[in-house]
């Protein structure tokens, strides 16, 4: 009777711990909206678990929010696109290493009725252009990887927007800025895979792209777990190792929408 009783308590406690490995095979990603919105995480992460069993849960934010997110400990890895941003979150001691991944482009969209700055072929003039006619742009205003590049560029031509009628400042997304744009006959800074995946263009088109400062490189970065020791190091590592692998970046590069390749792989450059 003992042995049996033994024996099935050993089942029942074995059956626990499998319950409880399986739980906890999974990793948490802070991830911008651009690899949510486009569709390249659900395109990549279902492969990654089938191959592994490993699930990668996503936070889908701006790059300042996953970043702050991290920070609190709200994650096992970060993917982002602002590279100074990234640095001092690995200096501060909250990551431990930036592993690139894939880049595509920043592109100003705006009305393609617009004459005067379809015809430029500078992204200085084009900016420059936007401020003197007063031409309405809509700024995410959420610290998000395309917010700060957005900044970056006004402060490198020297163009102040803070007391700008023309500059509206709407705090919101990649999607709500676009939305905005068209409807207000605007002009924004995105990411090219958020626009090409939204659908709602109307008569907006590309009015810039192709400028070095445009630009977009994506990373990966493993949370420190000095810093927080719930993080799963040897989890999110391997994931690291796959998405910078030949299997990720080959998928990565195959990833199209429209017939158009939304990013491009740049892990062994």
């Amino acid at each position: 009777m003992m042995n049996k009783t033994a024996l099935a308590l050993s089942f029942f406690l074995s059956f626990i711990f499998f319950q409880q490995s399986w739980a906890d095979d999974f990793i948490l990603m802070q991830s911008t909206t651009s690899t949510q919105n486009s569709g390249l995480l659900d395109y990549l992460l279902p492969k990654y678990k089938a191959l592994t069993g490993t699930e990668v849960r996503v936070v889908a934010v701006g790059t300042g929010q996953a970043l702050k997110n991290a920070e609190n400990g709200n994650a096992d890895i970060v993917m982002v696109h602002a590279k100074n941003a990234e640095l001092k979150f690995i200096q501060s001691g909250f990551g431990v290493k930036r592993y690139p991944v894939m880049y595509n482009q920043f592109l100003i969209i705006g009305p393609a009725s617009d004459e005067e700055l379809n015809q430029l072929s500078k992204l200085s003039e084009v900016l420059t252009l936007v401020e003197q006619k007063g031409k309405r742009w809509i700024s995410r205003g959420d610290l998000s990887g395309t917010h700060k590049r957005e900044l970056a560029l006004w402060n490198k031509f020297k163009i102040n927007t803070s007391s700008a009628d023309w500059y509206l400042d709407i705090g919101g997304g990649m999607g709500t800025a676009i939305n905005t744009a068209v409807e207000l006959n605007a002009y924004t800074l995105t990411d090219s895979a958020t626009w090409i995946a939204y659908k709602n263009k109307r008569s907006h088109k590309v009015i810039f792209s192709g400028d070095p400062l445009l630009n977009n490189q994506y990373s990966l970065i493993l949370v420190n777990p000095a810093k927080h020791k719930h993080v799963k190091k040897e989890l999110a590592m391997e994931f690291v190792g796959w998405m910078t692998g030949n299997e990720g970046q080959t998928l990565i590069g195959s990833y199209k929408l429209n017939s158009r390749q939304l990013f491009f792989p740049n892990a062994n450059q």
